[in-house]
């Protein structure tokens, strides 16, 4: 009789592949980002040196430009990694065996996306960190004393709507939906807006959660997601006590195996791990094949 195979291999594999993948294509993604943000350094700067600094209006014009142009730039940059990551997956569909790309363009569109969040997210607290050693007090002429803790809620939607405009742009740019392209990027523009607003963080916060919110279904229906894939995830009992396709025996809890079947991402994004592992086992004799 043949043993049965590893438990788990159908979800280490698709797991180890995306964390390799996110963390070896993380530093050319963020390049892009930090070549847009130092192009629009340079506009700002030189405008603010060539206009009159003593008018306080002006410079506050001169700081909402630099915003709307930075966010341009990001845009306008995006759409440059997108066509650079076409030219590269056309080369390796042409050198696969079975003449497609080992990388779908819904992977790509994800770290692309939470590459540009995660270093934007970084340049936007590490800053605000640094003051949080002291010596001063925040709120002590005043201010609000919400400081720091509005600040790491706004990065924290930065870093998720990145992750969704990465998707939903990506995906508008192969399909050619160029409102989808305006939406994107004129959400862009008022999320950089709303930051203006501070430090009245009511009027800020909220909207640009709502925004965050708006824009993750969004990318969630345009990856492929589905309510039925929610309920599926949702029905998975998880590591203990759960039903036995959904984080397989032998899998330790902690790993990279364990993470991927318990947050439902193979349902989330309709692919049926664990009926493929069920499956599995049954053919080589494992089980009844009676999982789900």
């Amino acid at each position: 009789k043949k043993p049965p195979p590893a438990p788990g291999c159908g979800f280490a594999a698709p797991g180890a592949a995306s964390l390799s993948q996110l963390v070896l294509s993380f530093p050319h993604r963020a390049f892009f980002w930090l070549v847009s943000l130092l192009l629009a350094s340079l506009i700002w700067f030189v405008s603010v040196h060539l206009s009159d600094q003593e008018d306080s209006k002006l410079q506050y014009g001169l700081l909402v430009f630099g915003a709307a142009v930075s966010v341009l730039l990001q845009e306008v940059f995006r759409f440059a990694y997108f066509k650079l990551l076409k030219k590269a997956d056309e080369g390796l569909a042409m050198i696969s065996e079975d003449g497609r790309s080992p990388i779908s363009l819904k992977q790509m569109a994800y770290v692309s996306g939470l590459s540009f969040g995660i270093i934007s997210g970084v340049f936007s607290v590490i800053n605000i960190l640094a003051d949080s050693i002291g010596p001063g007090i925040v709120g002590i002429h005043g201010d609000s004393p919400y400081y720091f803790i509005t600040s790491a809620f706004l990065t924290m939607a930065l870093v998720f709507l990145h992750t969704f405009w990465g998707v939903i742009f990506f995906d508008a740019c192969e399909k050619r939906r160029y409102w989808c392209l305006g939406l994107v990027v004129a959400s862009h523009l008022v999320t950089s807006g709303l930051t203006f607003l501070n430090p009245w963080y009511e009027a800020s916060l909220v909207p640009i959660y709502i925004i965050t919110v708006c824009m993750g279904v969004w990318a969630f229906f345009t990856a492929g997601g589905s309510f039925r894939n929610v309920l599926k995830c949702l029905s998975c009992k998880g590591l203990a006590g759960g039903r036995e396709g959904c984080v397989p025996r032998g899998v330790p809890v902690g790993s990279v195996a364990s993470v991927w079947a318990s947050l439902g991402l193979p349902w989330v994004f309709g692919w049926d791990g664990c009926s493929r592992w069920g499956s599995q086992r049954s053919r080589d004799g494992g089980d009844d094949g009676s999982g789900p």
